[in-house]
């Protein structure tokens, strides 16, 4: 009877533990999960890196451009409204993501790419002093050389690796920004805009650990360039690329974060891309 006494009395002392421990935590969960995810985000600036795609995206001369067609738009004979289009484009144009087999056999193609080499910390790069006053500028190891002195630091290991040439105030201007309005292979030397040197591609590999890079031109490697050198540097060690960012010019130097989702196109060599970059107020 003791013994049976001592272990009610001992299930009673922990069911009273175990109330005070849930009112405890109801007192201090004084706002639910969701709301707590949510304002934790509203805290957070959040800039769009991506241009939107229509008939105005600039592709590349000789790629087919963006078609979006109306297959309905209206009020069905139920009697609600309904919208749905088709569209047709080629995986390079616009704000897209080069996968590393577009340069590189046998490397990965864009849904083999890790998530985790589209999203992490990141860096900017401005050029756009130099860049805006010649079209066939190439970004040198000076320049990246030059942001690690000012910063104070190395491009810290897994870094996503932003170039902001400044070209993007041009889009869609075809014209200013490709440097030519026509289309076709007769096109492509007549091509100018800004890009990186294989030197300075060839610098990263060899001295920085770095997850991916991206600029706000049409191509990695610049407009003239014949033998795309930059873009087979990168891509051969699984480096992918994005081209045709937006809105660089509101990102510091450091201290954001990317996202960079394309279209996941199995053995695509490429595709369009949603990019974002988040940082502190």
């Amino acid at each position: 009877m003791k013994f049976g006494f001592w272990n009610l009395g001992f299930g009673i002392w922990n069911f009273l533990i175990l109330c005070a421990a849930f009112l405890a935590g109801c007192t201090q969960q004084t706002t639910p999960p969701v709301q707590t995810a949510n304002n934790t985000l509203d805290k957070m600036k959040i800039v769009d890196l991506t241009h939107d795609f229509s008939r105005e995206t600039v592709y590349w001369v000789t790629a087919k451009e963006f078609e979006l067609d109306t297959v309905f738009a209206g009020v069905t004979e139920q009697g609600f409204y309904y919208t749905a289009n088709d569209i047709t484009t080629a995986e390079h144009g616009g704000t897209h993501i080069d996968a590393p087999i577009h340069f590189a056999e046998g490397k990965l193609t864009v849904d083999q790419i890790p998530l985790e080499s589209l999203m992490g910390a990141a860096i900017k790069i401005d050029v756009s002093e130099k860049a805006l006053q010649d079209p066939d500028y190439l970004i040198s190891v000076d320049d990246i050389d030059r942001w690690e002195q000012e910063e104070n630091t190395p491009i810290p290991d897994g870094s996503i690796v932003l170039f902001y040439t400044g070209h993007s105030t041009y889009y869609p201007d075809k014209k200013k920004y490709l440097g030519t309005e026509q289309r076709g292979e007769e096109a492509l030397d007549s091509l100018h805009f800004p890009g990186i040197s294989p030197e300075a591609a060839q610098w990263l590999i060899d001295n920085r650990n770095i997850k991916a890079v991206g600029l706000d031109t049409p191509s990695l490697d610049y407009g003239q360039s014949k033998n795309f050198k930059t873009h087979v540097i990168l891509l051969s060690e699984n480096v992918p690329g994005f081209e045709n960012l937006a809105n660089l010019e509101q990102l510091p130097a450091s201290g954001f974060q990317v996202i960079a989702l394309p279209m996941k196109i199995k053995g695509g060599s490429g595709g369009p891309l949603r990019m974002i970059a988040i940082m502190n107020p």
